[in-house]
């Protein structure tokens, strides 16, 4: 079947054997799941016995790219780094943009496979058919950025790198897996589960030519491409800012997450916005392989302890570590962006993470004295001494670094907890956004943006319309940037920010595999691994009910105070009424589980069985 596009091969490791093994990849699995996400889930769902720990040596940690990733496409050098995830107990994912993507390409693998666990720190070494483990003990315990020069130094430049951080070597729920001095993915805590198995890092060098089914004619799409992107009326702002910019545009828009998202509106805003970054703090641009759109804005912190370092930023961290914290001061925010980069763990949910315990110690729910520090809203400084004991997992950062639902549930405080399944909320405020509330709760790895991005077409639709539009858009937006982008695996921004016409990606596929895809079938492939997704939730969770796709509390019960849209707050009954649409559209029960029909529509009959034989009774 493989024409182009796939190598056909899966590299299996066993660090607890100090085996591998290569295998095929199914030809109908590619065509079904595509990669990425997808093929991840399929292995996890196959593969993985249900109710595994996500920390014990038994769990798979993938690394998975797609048939577009590794060619000079736009935006084609991510991979998809996926597990069971730590922080939420359910599927969890996230990707990066790294020289890594096209190294696994080169080396002949569609995507590696690790399981076990490493009886002492190692770093994997792929380089083409030649695996190996070299200790890794010099290197345990070290930060990021000296991993990644280390590394680059013993095995050149060009060798794509991932590693995980000191954070997530003390197994913080919420280590992420980094490459390249802060490019991260896998927010639900794949950073995690790879320092669990004592893999330190992964180092990937390929030298062959990645297969293609028509080479010449993806030569000349993926040129008139990149000049479609260039010529777009907004480029040049984006290459100045890309999503920094977003910072002035939720402020305007009442969506800047702002004191644990009890506002939408920071007096301070400007302080910490892309103009702002683009005038004072701005001295480099950086971005993925085959990017022509570059949106890594590298800056160098001003003022504070790391005063002098150069650091990538982006809005969701400024946002979350600057407005969400009370801070306006862009040097203290790009110190805690840089801190976590450094340690390896996930800047939205340690800014969510602050910003709970802030507001606990302001409701005097939390004593100061179990801190063993005085915190403050807006205070950088005390925030940093708090992430330090996080990373660190000294004195009361032992608790934080389960997360705000754990913590929650410890200390109390759930409805102005800032997590949907477990994994914290990322930047945007919904107040007054029911659609983007139902996409953050509807996403398939917990509130991440990756997959939730509606608030933009929320507005143009209209904040207040409650229909079935809405919610038929939504699963359009769902189906685009959680199905196709990440199966592909290939970036969303061209399409989303700069308005490159999907059109594009079944040509793309065509000459790259020699496949012919439509957009219908991509959305269908998209529907498949939303409930395979759904269905791995379920079984690891022990069933389903409606509750686990409502938003925190807070958005119900408190009010804007500040900005434009004071006094707004979701409305249950029109949020239920939005929910309930959008069960009916996937093909969903009341509780939100996929009916057995529409698993085997979809080709996923037998995972119906599957469920049903553990007792979960499943709607006709």
């Amino acid at each position: 079947m493989f024409k182009g596009g796939w190598t056909g091969k899966i590299l299996r490791v066993d660090l607890t054997r100090e085996k591998h093994a290569v295998q095929d990849l199914d030809g109908e699995v590619a065509r079904s799941f595509m990669g990425g996400r997808g093929l991840a889930v399929k292995i996890l769902w196959d593969e993985l016995k249900p109710g595994t720990d996500p920390l014990s040596p038994e769990n798979k940690l993938i690394l998975a790219t797609g048939p577009l990733t590794g060619f000079a496409l736009p935006s084609s050098g991510k991979l998809v780094v996926a597990s069971k995830s730590p922080l939420t107990g359910g599927y969890g994912d996230g990707n990066i943009g790294t020289r890594a993507s096209y190294q696994m390409k080169k080396a002949g693998y569609d995507a590696i496979v690790v399981e076990g666990r490493a009886k002492e720190p190692v770093v994997l070494v792929v380089e083409d058919s030649e695996i190996k483990l070299e200790k890794a003990d010099d290197l345990w315990g070290k930060d990021t950025y000296t991993v990644q020069d280390e590394l680059e130094e013993k095995h050149g430049k060009e060798a794509g790198i991932l590693m995980v951080g000191p954070g997530a070597e003390k197994l913080i729920r919420f280590g992420v897996v980094i490459s390249e001095k802060g490019r991260a993915g896998g927010r639900p805590g794949i950073g995690t589960v790879m320092a669990s198995k004592n893999l330190k890092a992964v180092v990937i060098k390929g030298t062959k030519e990645i297969p293609a089914y028509n080479r010449e004619e993806l030569r000349e799409l993926a040129a008139e491409g990149y000049k479609e992107i260039k010529a777009s009326a907004n480029y040049d702002f984006w290459v100045r800012q890309g999503t920094m910019a977003t910072i002035e545009w939720s402020q305007e828009n009442s969506v800047l997450p702002s004191y644990n998202f009890r506002e939408g509106w920071f007096e301070r805003a400007d302080e910490i916005s892309g103009t702002t970054m683009e005038k004072v703090y701005k001295v480099a641009q950086k971005g993925c392989p085959f990017c022509n759109m570059q949106c890594g804005n590298i800056c160098e912190i001003k003022e504070g302890p790391y005063k002098g370092w150069r650091v990538e930023i982006d809005y969701e961290n400024i946002a979350m570590l600057g407005s969400n914290l009370g801070i306006g001061s862009m040097d203290w925010a790009m110190t805690l962006n840089l801190y976590a980069d450094l340690q390896g763990i996930d800047t939205i949910t340690l800014g969510s993470v602050l910003a709970f315990t802030a507001e606990l110690v302001e409701k005097r729910m939390l004593p100061e004295d179990k801190l063993g520090l005085k915190l403050r809203w807006g205070d950088g400084e005390a925030m940093l001494q708090l992430a330090e004991l996080i990373a660190e997992r000294k004195g009361f950062g032992e608790k934080l670094g389960e997360g705000v639902k754990a913590l929650s549930k410890a200390l109390g405080g759930e409805w102005f907890a800032m997590h949907i399944k477990g994994l914290e909320i990322s930047a945007y405020d919904c107040h007054a956004a029911p659609g983007m509330a139902l996409a953050f709760a509807t996403s398939p790895i917990g509130a991440h943006h990756k997959d939730a991005w509606f608030i933009a077409w929320e507005l143009k639709i209209g904040r207040d319309v409650i229909s079935k539009e809405k919610v038929d858009r939504l699963l359009e937006m769902q189906r685009i940037r959680g199905g196709l982008f990440e199966a592909a695996v290939a970036c969303r921004l061209p399409w989303i920010e700069l308005g490159f016409s999907l059109e594009w990606y079944p040509k793309y596929l065509k000459a790259a595999t020699g496949l012919d895809f439509t957009l219908k079938e991509l959305y269908e492939m998209a529907d498949r691994i939303y409930d395979l997704i759904r269905c791995f939730w379920a079984r690891e969770h022990g069933g389903w009910s409606r509750e686990m796709d409502y938003p925190p509390e807070r958005w119900f019960k408190e009010p804007l105070t500040r900005g434009p849209l004071a006094g707004s707050k979701l409305s249950k009954e029109a949020y239920d009424k939005l929910l309930s649409w959008y069960y009916e559209a996937r093909g969903w029960d009341s509780r939100g589980l996929p009916r057995k029909s529409t698993l085997r529509e979809r080709g996923l009959g037998y995972v119906a069985e599957q469920l049903e034989a553990q007792g979960m009774k499943l709607e006709e």
